[in-house]
């Protein structure tokens, strides 16, 4: 079987298809464009049984990812991070199935690589030679490693007021950074200028095709993790909301090629109460969201004031009969700290928001206690160690505990 069954480009909303092997950004309508696959193909020679004895990353998948030529395969280990069964949350919260897709342990310490991974892997491919984009850290960081992995050079802006430990991960791999006073969406608008004087290739969320095939291997290997049984909720912290498309588009593809049945788990996008776009507009049954003035918020992963693809996410939550949440600064670090000193995982403030959502879903019935509930955790916590105020007590050398 060849490497990839990938077949065109598609825009998401007027359709128009594109040839795959060409350079390109967003349609010509101005809306992302989708990988799509020869499905049929895959349906009648890809089975199962394929995958007992490939590699344990997101690449044994590669049919239904975009890159042609395995030698262009750009690859750090990323992928088959683990799905772990929260017992105790769940006897705590009533839910008999709770599961935590926990990306803290994937390269780079956020599920950023995985974007990165299939991003860059098909810029290798199409010979680009310098990626730019924006990014409120972990992207930025991520990308960078993949693009000095594959001897391509990266221009990154990012907000001022970006954890630390992105902003030298950036540093380190040598890229090209740069720091805005403002947020995402400022940093985004120089990107932009830039990117047409140069030519660069803009690697900006669902501005190029590639990042949201990475993605959406979380939602295949969740799946794999539960023997192909779908969940009845997946809860997802969004800010540009790349990884709730990505997983939804993977399940509609499985369905397709008959792996797995019709049903489809409801999904809950979370945002923070300090930036909740997609969250208001879906409390006022929009299909677009409205720009978030004066966003501000400890999970800077989700401060997206206007998400490209917010019309995708919200189409997912009307598809599914699925909701969406603003969770506080607070609850989010309570559920941190609390999930920490609980389960022993010590997750980011963006997979924390799901914990949250998690347990007021349950309280209102929303959730139930039959449930098979999936929390994705976007990252590890050890890369905001300025969110922590730990009081650790003092001892004398000679002092007794």
């Amino acid at each position: 079987m060849v490497y990839s069954e990938v077949s065109h480009l598609e825009c998401s909303k007027c359709k128009a298809k594109y040839e795959h092997n060409q350079v390109l950004n967003l349609c010509k309508c101005g809306k992302p464009l989708f990988v799509k696959y020869y499905l049929d193909n895959l349906a009648n020679e890809w089975n199962k049984d394929s995958l007992k004895n490939r590699e344990p990353s997101l690449w044994r998948y590669h049919e239904l990812l975009p890159i042609v030529h395995k030698e262009n395969v750009v690859s750090l280990g990323e992928g088959m991070t683990p799905l772990l069964r929260m017992d105790q949350m769940g006897s705590e919260l009533h839910i008999n199935d709770f599961y935590l897709k926990d990306e803290s342990i994937i390269p780079s310490g956020t599920f950023k690589s995985r974007g990165a991974a299939v991003g860059v892997s098909k810029a290798k491919e199409l010979g680009i030679q310098t990626i730019a984009m924006p990014t409120n850290g972990n992207a930025g960081a991520s990308w960078a490693a993949y693009a000095t992995r594959a001897g391509i050079k990266t221009k990154i802006v990012m907000p001022e007021s970006a954890p630390t430990i992105p902003r030298n991960e950036c540093f380190m791999t040598d890229a090209d950074l740069y720091l805005v006073d403002g947020l995402i969406s400022d940093a985004g608008q120089i990107i932009g200028k830039a990117v047409q004087k140069y030519d660069w290739f803009d690697a900006s969320t669902l501005k190029e095709p590639y990042r949201i095939e990475g993605k959406k291997t979380m939602g295949l290997e969740v799946l794999e993790q539960l023997n192909w049984e779908i969940p009845d909720v997946i809860l997802y912290p969004a800010g540009g909301g790349v990884g709730v498309i990505g997983i939804y588009k993977a399940i509609l593809e499985l369905q397709e090629i008959g792996w797995i049945t019709e049903k489809l788990p409801r999904f809950v996008v979370v945002q923070s109460d300090g930036c909740a776009p997609i969250v208001r507009a879906w409390e006022e049954n929009k299909r677009e969201s409205d720009f978030w003035e004066d966003a501000e918020t400890v999970a800077f992963g989700i401060t997206v004031p206007k998400a490209l693809g917010d019309f995708l996410v919200l189409d997912i939550l009307y598809n599914t009969d699925g909701c969406a949440m603003a969770i506080s600064d607070d609850d989010m670090l309570k559920e941190q700290k609390h999930l920490a000193a609980m389960e022993g995982i010590y997750i980011c403030p963006e997979g924390a928001t799901t914990i949250a959502a998690t347990r007021k879903l349950r309280e209102n019935g929303w959730i139930k206690q039959n449930d098979k509930v999936v929390a994705i955790n976007t990252g590890s916590g050890i890369k905001y160690p300025e969110i922590v105020e730990s009081k650790i007590p003092m001892l004398q050398k000679d002092e007794e505990l």
